[in-house]
């Protein structure tokens, strides 16, 4: 936002002095035009009265670009200059011209004697209202500049961050890698010692195996996931499941599955991540007291609908998306990317939306996701 306000600021410089500069221009142009019509005026007042013709009349002649209208004191039609004149119904054409010149410009009055009088009417030149509708073209090619410059700095900060992700997240899976071929083999080393059927081994299986997983996700970061047709219900059921093992006692989950249509189509390991991470996000707002984590799926139209409720602490509302921001964190520890990724998972890799659709303080909040579901032939 902070290098946009430069760009918005010249954009503005620019249009103010170039309004000052047209306006400017415009009035000098509109005043020198009417002394034009001023001289034609007098002009035509000598010619009628048959002095100095030949001058006069090449005065007249020179008049190529102002469109004029003579009428009598009764603004009955005598001639007219510059103007597109119809081959049919012209004296009406003309009264709808007078009409509209009697708001365009104040009349010239031709003095051909005592009793006598003539009035010229007369219409802005092309150039002048060229001039009028120039600062709003002017206007429109500096907003489709400045859009098209703020357009090129996001993409641009979009695609390093999109870099910075990718690269972060793949030296995140290669250093996992090793400790997990350690762990895999340690546990190998387990089995023979304590038998393969011990409790012991077989949590230290699942973790080994989520590690794995974990590592799967942060591979997949910056790189299009492979996508396939899922149970959604059936995989938020497994993803309750994992956490209601590894987190405290204190924590209650519910999940309340009113849905027709479940199928999706999911990277598993990543959607499982944004479940783990709002269920991360909810105990830490419990901050050590009791709650609950409820889910509920629904449809609603051609979307599968999730909603995530905790009982934690609650978002202020000027924070709702702000939360999802890469870096944002209310925690002394921890880089604030949890949220961020989830976002990024849902809306860019599965078509998705992510929201916050309610929170009170004190109370809880409610996620809410929502994926296009698939028609599944039996």
């Amino acid at each position: 936002m902070k290098s946009r306000i430069p760009l918005i600021i010249l954009a503005a410089i620019i249009i103010g002095i170039s309004l000052i500069f047209i306006n400017k221009l415009a009035s000098s142009l509109a005043k020198e035009e009417h002394r034009k019509m001023e001289t034609w005026a007098e002009a035509t007042r000598l010619l009628l009265n048959d002095e100095y013709s030949d001058f006069i009349f090449h005065i007249i002649e020179q008049n190529e670009n102002i469109p004029v209208i003579i009428v009598d004191d009764r603004d009955r039609y005598i001639s007219a200059r510059n103007f597109n004149e119809p081959k049919t119904n012209v004296e009406q054409y003309y009264e709808k011209q007078i009409q509209r010149l009697k708001n365009t410009n104040p009349p010239i009055e031709i003095v051909l004697d005592e009793n006598t009088s003539q009035y010229i009417y007369y219409d802005n030149s092309n150039l002048l209202k060229m001039l009028e509708y120039f600062p709003y073209i002017q206007l429109s090619i500096i907003a489709l500049f400045l859009m098209l410059v703020i357009w090129a700095i996001s993409t641009d900060k979009r695609a390093e961050q999109d870099k910075l992700w990718a690269g972060l997240s793949k030296e995140t899976a290669h250093q996992l890698g090793t400790p997990i071929s350690s762990l895999m083999a340690w546990n190998e080393i387990l089995k023979t010692k304590i038998g393969e059927n011990d409790i012991i081994i077989s949590e230290i299986n699942k973790d080994i195996e989520r590690l794995k997983i974990i590592t799967e996700r942060f591979s997949k970061i910056g790189s299009i996931p492979e996508l396939s047709q899922q149970n959604i219900s059936v995989i938020t059921e497994q993803a309750v499941n994992y956490m209601l093992n590894r987190t405290s006692k204190k924590i209650t989950y519910s999940v309340e599955d009113s849905s027709t249509e479940h199928t999706c189509l999911i990277s598993t390991p990543l959607f499982e991540w944004v479940i783990e991470n709002i269920c991360k996000n909810a105990i830490d707002a419990m901050e050590g007291k009791e709650g609950n984590i409820d889910f509920e799926l629904f449809n609603q139209e051609d979307y599968l609908i999730i909603e995530i409720t905790d009982s934690g602490r609650g978002i202020e509302r000027n924070k709702f998306k702000s939360i999802f921001e890469p870096g944002y964190t209310t925690k002394q520890r921890g880089w604030g990317l949890g949220l961020s990724l989830a976002k990024r998972i849902i809306e860019e890799y599965h078509n998705g939306k992510i929201f916050v659709k309610s929170s009170e303080l004190g109370l809880g909040t409610t996620f809410r996701i929502e994926l296009p579901t698939i028609q599944v032939e039996n």
